[in-house]
């Protein structure tokens, strides 16, 4: 059933899932966010509100979409009470898969999360709720990635590879088999992960 969503952020992660949403044939009500805005290049998306105005939809009638971007553990914990918030209301968050993503059949994904364009996942890896899977990603076989998880664009796990809630894999990251990375890790763009990072450990660019 294709039920009609609300995508909650106005910026530009919540264009990329505008368009993935369009490819899908979603029905999109409109967007939220804190300040009246309109999504670049996308007049016809209404802006509805504040986060407020979903209350008057009832969680049966709509699913969430969560618009709002993450570069750093802190933004994903900010996506995680966004993400709770709503769902201690009785609301769900939908799972958008961008067509051109290679999905075993044996992933599997948590609610709400986020599979963009080109994205590979691998036999037996498990990816959390409210976690995105950026544009271009390859998470290899038998990973398993947290909630409230950013992996950002380009990003390269090799088989078991488990990372934690709220982390962030920062664009074009390259994390070699079997590591562990810990909760609320931030893994800088460009590095090349060779041992166990502790949780909250900074991993910066080499």
């Amino acid at each position: 059933m294709n039920t009609p969503i609300i995508i909650i952020g106005a910026g530009g992660h919540a264009c990329v899932l505008v368009e993935m949403a369009h490819i899908l044939s979603k029905t999109i009500i409109g967007v939220t966010g804190e300040s009246e805005t309109q999504l670049k290049n996308y007049p016809q998306i209404t802006y509805l509100g504040n986060d407020s105005i979903i209350s008057r939809y009832s969680p049966n009638e709509i699913k969430l979409v969560n618009g709002v971007g993450a570069t750093s553990p802190q933004k994903n914990i900010l996506r995680q009470q966004i993400f709770q918030k709503f769902k201690n209301h009785g609301y769900s968050f939908e799972t958008l898969i961008h067509p051109s993503a290679i999905i075993a059949k044996t992933v599997s994904l948590g609610e709400g999360a986020q599979v963009m364009a080109r994205v590979v996942l691998q036999p037996n890896t498990s990816i959390g709720s409210n976690t995105i899977i950026n544009t271009g990603a390859c998470i290899d076989h038998d990973c398993r990635i947290g909630h409230h998880v950013h992996v950002a664009p380009g990003v390269v796990l090799s088989g078991n590879v488990n990372v934690g809630d709220y982390s962030h894999v920062g664009v074009g990251a390259n994390i070699i088999q079997s590591i562990e990375i810990g909760s609320h890790a931030m893994i800088c763009a460009g590095t090349t992960v060779i041992k166990n990072v502790l949780s909250s450990q900074k991993v910066p660019q080499l």
